[in-house]
């Protein structure tokens, strides 16, 4: 269950999940260094559901005409795998640009 950040760590630059001197993020109502951030379930589920949906818009695209015609190429083995984590690594990777702390937040103190 995730609670809200401790009001004496806030702004401290310490990751309130693993107490590492380096939040970078602020995810989940708490600041969190990388490792924790790219672990965080909320933040991986909704980079799963962006993936799965624009994925399958991109393969329909793109690979669209090959599966209509029934002649299945052994390259889609790695395309349409890749067609899927491209966008599940933009979409954790805009989330983390979004969340980052700026240095002068991350080293204030209440």
């Amino acid at each position: 269950m995730q609670t809200l950040a401790d009001p004496s760590t806030v702004n401290s630059g310490l990751c309130e999940v693993c107490n590492r001197f380096t939040a970078l993020f602020n995810i989940g109502a708490s600041q969190r260094c990388l490792r924790c951030a790219l672990t965080f379930r909320l933040l991986l589920r909704r980079s799963a559901l962006t993936a799965l949906f624009v994925g399958t818009v991109l393969t329909g695209i793109n690979q669209g005409n090959i599966f209509l015609g029934g002649d299945l190429p052994a390259s889609l083995a790695w395309k349409i795998p890749l067609t899927y984590c491209v966008p599940f690594c933009v979409a954790t990777w805009g989330a983390l640009i979004n969340s980052r702390l700026q240095k002068s937040e991350a080293k204030s103190q209440p």
